[in-house]
């Protein structure tokens, strides 16, 4: 396949070398201005479980191929979408024209509609999914790592040609498809968990002080709480994580989260110490769902002041 990233973000990146090393073409789309901001290379420190514990960790200085403009007449098979929810609509504003018989591949997140979110581009060459990855760029470093289960789902009563073509991808390339059944539900829910966390980013200042902090772990699983009648009233099932986030007490969620899932040693911890996303509009949007439907979210409007635009 002959696959163009949108932007070289920390998910896309990854995902492309991952592709490359599995024998396909890949090239990077960037806003003008940045292809010589970027460079010709990105130095890699990712750690990698699709590979055997002791050769996980890879340290490499890898070329890449940008542009400043997509053809119309190009020959893409795959354009790979990873972007932040806030950038959504005016890349699919940009894209719409240049799609030509490409399938786009949305591999982020929604807290609308997705079928909204992705118009004008034509349903039918739209798949979605969603990633097994994380980190963040210091400098041209960039300090992350791929998990080996990526998500996948449709809208559709079965997958389309399209949605079977891009799981073979992933497949050869190494990587373990898990198949959500209601993918909406399941995006919503991980929107849920994101603010969750986000809310207490606010407030510390980083991803690193919050997975640091056994008292904003705590605000987590408090967080968490404030949102399920949110996620109830846009419609949207609870997954096993957020049941169980949930339905235990706060302070066990914090104990679970800074002994377990954030461990000091574990790879997520390493993921989430490097992410420098600036955060917000994500929990933004929750806040005035929770307005609109009516529902009390002090911990939630307590931060509304620290975002900042």
């Amino acid at each position: 396949m002959k696959i163009l990233f949108l932007g070289r973000g920390t998910i896309g990146t990854q995902y492309a070398w991952a592709f490359e090393n599995a024998g396909h073409t890949v090239e990077f789309y960037v806003r003008e201005g940045r292809k010589v901001q970027y460079g010709s290379h990105v130095n890699l420190e990712i750690w990698d479980a699709r590979r055997s514990k002791k050769d996980r960790l890879v340290k490499e200085k890898w070329p890449i191929v940008t542009h400043e403009e997509i053809k119309e007449n190009h020959d893409y098979d795959l354009i790979f979408m990873s972007v932040n929810p806030e950038q959504v609509s005016s890349v699919v504003k940009y894209l719409a024209p240049r799609v030509g018989n490409a399938t786009v591949l949305f591999f982020n997140n929604f807290w609308q509609d997705p079928k909204a979110a992705v118009q004008p581009i034509p349903h039918s060459q739209i798949v979605c999914g969603f990633p097994g990855a994380g980190g963040g760029f210091e400098g041209n470093t960039l300090y992350g790592g791929l998990y080996k289960t990526v998500q996948f789902g449709t809208f559709e009563s079965v997958p389309t040609k399209r949605d079977l073509e891009v799981r073979k991808l992933f497949v050869g390339a190494g990587f373990k498809i898990m198949v959500q059944k209601d993918l909406q539900s399941w995006l919503w829910n991980h929107f849920a968990l994101n603010v969750a966390m986000e809310v207490e980013v606010l407030k510390s200042g980083s991803f690193e002080k919050v997975i640091s902090s056994p008292e904003a772990l705590i605000g987590i699983g408090r967080n968490i709480r404030e949102i399920i009648p949110v996620l109830k009233a846009k419609g949207s099932k609870l997954d096993v994580m957020t049941k169980v986030m949930s339905g235990l007490p706060p302070k066990v969620v914090g104990f679970l989260m800074s002994n377990v899932i954030f461990s000091p040693k574990s790879m997520t911890y390493a993921l989430l110490s490097h992410n420098h996303t600036k955060v917000g509009y994500a929990v933004q949007e929750v806040i005035s769902d929770a307005r609109k439907h009516g529902i009390k979210a002090p911990r939630l409007y307590d931060v509304e002041s620290l975002i900042t635009e």
